[in-house]
């Protein structure tokens, strides 16, 4: 990977004791992002090949290989002011290709537990992109990436669903759950009707986050996220989704390499990238 010199690194460029661990990990361009620590160690399971390292404040990586493919991992923990802060450090030692891979609870009643969500865009309910551009601007996924979790996920005979997800700042309130002791929020309650009828596929509290930052850097991103509770049936299970959205995560960082080494070849450029 292309590295800023250690030397350059201040105040203002983050915790240069996370920055300096990944830099030494030497992550491919291709980077997986759960939220939750732990979920990095299943992803490296998967592999044919992994180094796994714990990071100050909690987070978590790895790198390795992928049926040849070399692939990485950073977990951002829970939220989109997390993930700001370790997208900044995986951008200052060149990583570039990004794939959110979470958990969510969707908004459709026939989407079952333990299925897939892929979003190609996300409504910017975060909080934190808001100090980074107008509330206009739009929250959208990379084509390579979406087209390889679709791909991915076809391949993998996984029940997938592909549309607009919204990213929120909160667990409770946000996401139209009552909080302590019952409370509830004017807010709150407009909330989960408002995304309902504009269709939107599932609450989540990253993807928005991911998608705008990386459009506005010129990178490419995407995110899947294994359906863990049905905000209109009730149901709340895990059913394996997690396990399934690591693998199709992988899978479609397998064909981004192969995609990538063909447009190379034929010297062309990617659909969604950005000259500055």
């Amino acid at each position: 990977m292309s590295n800023i010199p250690l030397e350059t690194a201040t105040a203002n460029s983050g915790d240069r004791r996370r920055i300096n661990a990944l830099r030494e990990l030497d992550l491919p361009r291709y980077v997986l992002l759960p939220g939750d620590p732990d979920r990095v160690d299943l992803m490296a399971s998967q592999w044919d090949d992994s180094k796994v390292i714990s990071l100050p404040r909690g987070y978590r990586a790895a790198s390795g290989t992928y049926k040849g493919a070399r692939i990485g991992a950073v977990s951002t923990m829970m939220g989109a002011p997390s993930l700001d802060i370790i997208l900044a450090d995986l951008a200052r030692i060149g990583i570039d290709t990004f794939i959110r891979v979470g958990t969510c609870g969707t908004l459709k009643e026939d989407i079952e537990t333990g299925s897939l969500i892929i979003n190609d865009a996300s409504v910017r309910l975060d909080g934190t992109t808001h100090f980074y551009v107008r509330n206009e601007f739009p929250a959208v996924a990379s084509f390579e990436v979406t087209f390889s979790l679709v791909d991915a996920a076809v391949a993998n005979e996984v029940s997938y669903r592909v549309g607009t997800g919204a990213t929120s700042g909160s667990f409770f309130a946000g996401q139209g759950r009552p909080g302590y002791n019952g409370y509830m929020s004017l807010e709150g309650e407009r909330i989960l009707e408002e995304m309902k009828r504009a269709g939107v596929l599932n609450f989540e509290m990253e993807t928005a986050a991911l998608l705008t930052l990386s459009r506005l850097y010129g990178f490419r991103a995407g995110s899947v996220c294994s359906v863990i509770a049905n905000r209109i049936s009730g149901v709340w299970g895990e059913n394996g989704g997690v396990s399934r959205a690591c693998q199709v995560a992988a899978d479609a960082v397998k064909r981004l390499t192969d995609w990538d080494l063909k447009a190379q070849k034929a010297d062309r450029r990617n659909i969604t990238t950005r000259d500055f």
